[in-house]
């Protein structure tokens, strides 16, 4: 089995930054793309932003100029920069990984971890 294992959520002023992390652990043979989405009570998941194994990224474009996500395919981790952040960024963040090849199994499969909360005060 594979987890994601997010970190880095907390309470910040506007204006401020933080960094998520989400580390995946498990008979890992590949991850095709990885990313961040996010989620308020009774809302639909968004996507915020997504890089695949080559490092094209995409970005919601109400996160564009202010986050960057990376990766290091090394260690199946990825990252969320999050900059001048505002209080409509305000959300559960969650990670997930498209596209995963397992040692020893076929197919691919996908992976989403259990959220992290970011709350930005005015």
């Amino acid at each position: 089995q594979v987890q994601l294992v997010e970190s880095g959520g907390a309470l910040v002023q506007a204006g401020g930054s933080l960094r998520l992390s989400c580390a995946a652990s498990g008979r890992i043979f590949s991850i095709n793309a990885m990313g961040w989405f996010r989620q308020a009570p009774g809302k639909q998941r968004d996507l915020v932003a997504t890089i695949a194994s080559g490092g094209s990224t995409n970005y919601a474009d109400s996160v564009k100029g202010r986050f960057t996500i990376s990766r290091d395919n090394a260690k199946n981790t990825v990252y969320l920069q999050m900059n001048s952040l505002k209080t409509e960024d305000t959300d559960v963040y969650y990670c997930a990984a498209e596209g995963v090849r397992l040692i020893g199994l076929g197919g691919s499969f996908q992976y989403w971890g259990q959220g992290t909360q970011v709350t930005v005060s005015s």
